[in-house]
């Protein structure tokens, strides 16, 4: 069994945010970069799937050098190598061609991912990569199990949960509670230096998005006390209009 894991560089949700060049471009300045944690689960999994069948496991990041401490973390976890493609992820349709070309001679069995990046919140690069490959694509996958050459899923939807099953080849796009995040250990650490990470250049694909300009949320306003029922419902009804 072969698995593929896409995994996204991602500034730490404690990174204070800023702009640079009119609100044009993200500063990225100081900041820390993780694994994004629903991808941190899809690897979790992954090598949970190893341990239990065998399976070998190839991490994927679409980014440039400064990706390559992220990519080592995640062979530190227990892939056991890795291809970084040389290029910007300008945007997802433009990751998931990517994505789709390095995979598609791949053989690879399963492509699993988190079911969004932090950054854009997208969610949308597994959909595109399976409709590029030709493969069935389910997201938010929440449980994935193997029996022979089926996967059977459990994915969240509005209200409840469905269960599916699909054959191999697929794709899925992961999230909690598929698997325990796992943590580095010494030793893993010390062989994710000497495990192979290949860089490919991109594929050619055109631009489909355009960035005009980046805004911070704006400031939340200060608390109101109500001292009585009657007064939070005038509050309500009056000051946040939302009665």
């Amino acid at each position: 069994m072969k698995i593929l894991v896409c995994i996204t560089h991602v500034p730490d949700t404690t990174s204070r945010i800023a702009f640079t060049d009119g609100d044009t471009k993200f500063d990225k300045n100081g900041v820390q970069y993780i694994i994004g944690p629903y991808d941190d689960y899809a690897i979790a999994r992954a090598v949970e799937l190893k341990e239990a069948n065998g399976a070998s496991v190839t991490v994927l990041n679409v980014g440039g050098v400064e990706t390559e401490p992220t990519i080592r973390k995640a062979l530190a976890i227990g892939a056991d190598d890795a291809i970084r493609v040389n290029a910007e992820p300008t945007d997802a349709l433009f990751v998931a061609r990517q994505i789709a070309h390095t995979a598609k001679d791949g053989g690879y069995d399963m492509i699993l991912m988190g079911r969004e990046s932090i950054d854009y919140n997208g969610g949308q690069v597994h959909a595109m990569v399976g409709e590029l490959l030709g493969m069935p694509s389910v997201s938010p996958v929440m449980k994935l199990d193997i029996e022979g050459n089926n996967a059977k899923m459990t994915r969240e939807i509005e209200g409840g949960k469905e269960f599916l099953e699909v054959e191999m080849p697929f794709v899925a796009g992961c999230q909690e509670p598929i698997a325990e995040w796992k943590i580095p250990n010494m030793r893993g650490i010390m062989t994710a230096r000497t495990k192979p990470l290949n860089v490919v250049e991109p594929v050619a694909s055109d631009g489909s998005v355009a960035y005009v300009k980046y805004q911070q949320p704006a400031p939340k306003a200060g608390v109101k006390m109500a001292q009585t029922v009657d007064q939070l419902v005038d509050m309500l009804k009056n000051e946040a209009k939302v009665l």
